[in-house]
């Protein structure tokens, strides 16, 4: 269905001349690079770009701590080890010497169990070593202090250490031990001492645990005071976006707007950065504030404006048709000065119309109040269905209302007018031929009464059907003149319906075009409870009275 004015339209037609050969070259090498282009793709957002200031200040925050936290654990076991692992070589240089003493002063006589010099720690190794032998060698025990020899893949291990070398680490059966190998003065063999280092590693990794602790510690008690301080901070910026989400959520095209929401007087002290927000935000309101309040008084005189001069218009336009009229019907004129004096009346109809159109848009948008009264909508819509029948019988008119009948607080005559105005939309706009039908039906679960116009013509072209309720817009104007259309049928037909705190809406596809008007329900009352009946009051006890004497 093809609509246009502020109905329905289709685009008008264009003639558009053919291109020569060159230009359409020119026009597809032009074309080529735009059509190779490819649009790019949105930016994915990241994770931490979707969390919060808040979070983002405490992860910075808590993250930083545990850098540095893990950078002073890093020093801190490194520089132990360093300082052990220097007292350990000490340990073993002291023990090599008492040793290398004590096998001098005893000669290479003595029993192998006197390699042990007074003095030596528990966990001590030493052993002589003879001719690639291993004369003697045991370990003093950690925990009872016995000696215990050292036989099989020991001795072999210790065999291949070199004489006064450095000392070196060696995995034993008995553990990990610091050897030192260096001439024996008293046998002239080879004495090696070590030294384990099992307590080493116990103590570096009691110090990594209790770091550790520690630090997970400072960092759950670092995040909790950081927590409440950050939002403690951020408050007055929450408040802040608070007030400017309850703008941005307010209806700004409307035709009033009070924008009063400020941010509160502590919250936009200049200084801070949650400050400077909200006094900026406060001076924005302000300037806008004051341009709705210009654009108000201009609307509303511009509303007076249209509403004096049409009403000053219908004067004069009744008298021009009356004189018309007058000459018509009294005067003979020829053929082209009747056509002409005829064309006179119907313009002047037209302007009239177009004038009465314009007063009752500019008393709606004063919001007038409409004189309401208890209107059965089902009859009101069978009747101007009926009217259209006999009207325009070259379109098929179906009225489905319900037999029960539909009452709703209106007012009768601007409801005549909506009806009246989709139906005449649906005949001008639609091919002779096609089914218009008015269809009534009450909506329970929204209390509203929903009425819809359909037709089965051409559709409204979609990048218009966005427009079609603002006022004076025709894509196809030239038909729409021809036609008598001024564009003001749908657009008075939305202000009556929303004048009623109604809506009203349209879905258009070629061979369907609906459009529904949704009008409230009147408020159900309750019926009042039935009270029972008062019993009669019961007569007092008293004497019974006498009979009178005979």
């Amino acid at each position: 269905m093809s609509h246009p004015a502020s109905e329905r339209a289709t685009p008008a037609d264009a003639e558009v001349a053919p291109a020569t050969s060159a230009q359409q070259d020119a026009l597809t090498q032009k074309s080529e690079p735009n059509d190779s282009k490819t649009t790019d793709p949105p930016s994915k957002t990241t994770l931490f770009g979707r969390l919060t200031l808040q979070r983002k200040l405490l992860l910075a925050l808590i993250g930083s701590l545990a850098l540095i936290c893990t950078v002073i654990g890093l020093a801190l076991n490194t520089g132990m080890r360093q300082s052990m692992n220097m007292q350990l070589h000490e340990q073993l240089n002291f023990a090599s010497e008492r040793a290398a003493t004590y096998s001098a002063e005893i000669g290479r006589d003595a029993p192998t169990g006197s390699l042990f010099a007074p003095g030596q720690a528990s966990g001590t190794l030493n052993a002589k070593m003879v001719s690639g032998y291993l004369f003697s060698g045991a370990v003093l025990d950690s925990k009872t202090g016995e000696r215990k020899d050292i036989t099989g893949a020991d001795a072999q291990l210790l065999a291949t250490l070199k004489l006064d070398g450095p000392p070196v680490i060696e995995s034993l059966s008995i553990g990990d031990y610091l050897l030192s190998a260096q001439k024996d003065p008293g046998s002239g063999g080879v004495l090696i001492t070590g030294l384990p280092t099992a307590p080493n590693e116990r103590t570096l990794a009691a110090l990594g645990v209790l770091t550790i602790t520690v630090s997970l510690a400072g960092l759950f008690a670092i995040g909790l005071i950081g927590s409440l301080i950050i939002r403690r901070s951020l408050a007055a910026l929450q408040r802040v976006s608070a007030v400017a989400s309850s703008v941005a959520n307010a209806e700004l095209d409307s035709g009033t707007v009070a924008l009063e929401a400020r941010v509160a007087p502590g919250d936009s002290i200049p200084g801070t950065e949650s400050g400077d927000v909200g006094h900026a935000l406060n001076a924005l309101l302000d300037n806008v504030a004051t341009a709705f309040a210009a654009r108000e008084a201009s609307e509303a005189q511009m509303r007076q404006f249209v509403a004096d001069a049409s009403h000053e218009l219908r004067t004069p336009l009744s008298a021009i048709r009356g004189y018309t009229e007058l000459i018509s019907a009294t005067e003979h004129f020829s053929d082209d000065g009747q056509r002409s004096l005829n064309r006179v009346l119907e313009q002047s109809t037209r302007m009239s119309s177009l004038v009465e159109n314009l007063l009752l848009l500019a008393r709606l948008d004063e919001k007038h109040q409409l004189k309401t009264s208890e209107v059965n909508l089902s009859q009101l819509a069978s009747e101007i269905t009926e009217d259209f029948k006999i009207t325009t019988p070259d379109h098929q008119w179906v009225a489905e209302v319900p037999e029960e009948p539909v009452m709703i607080s209106a007012d009768a005559g601007a409801l005549r007018r909506v009806i009246t105005n989709l139906l005449a939309n649906a005949r001008k706009h639609t091919s002779v031929g096609n089914t218009v039908t008015v269809a009534l039906h009450r909506d329970t679960a929204a209390h509203e009464a929903v009425l819809s116009v359909t037709d089965t013509g051409e559709g409204i072209d979609p990048d218009f059907l966005p427009h079609v309720f603002k006022r004076f817009t025709r894509a196809d104007a030239a038909r729409s003149g021809a036609d008598g259309t001024t564009g003001l049928g749908l657009p008075i037909a939305q202000a009556i319906v929303e004048a009623h705190h109604g809506s009203i809406s349209v879905a258009s596809v070629p061979g369907n075009t609906v459009f529904t008007v949704r009008l409230p329900l009147p408020a159900q009352i309750p019926p009042k409870p039935l009270v029972p009946p008062r019993p009669a009051k019961a007569p007092k006890a008293g004497k019974p009275a006498r009979s009178p004497r005979s």
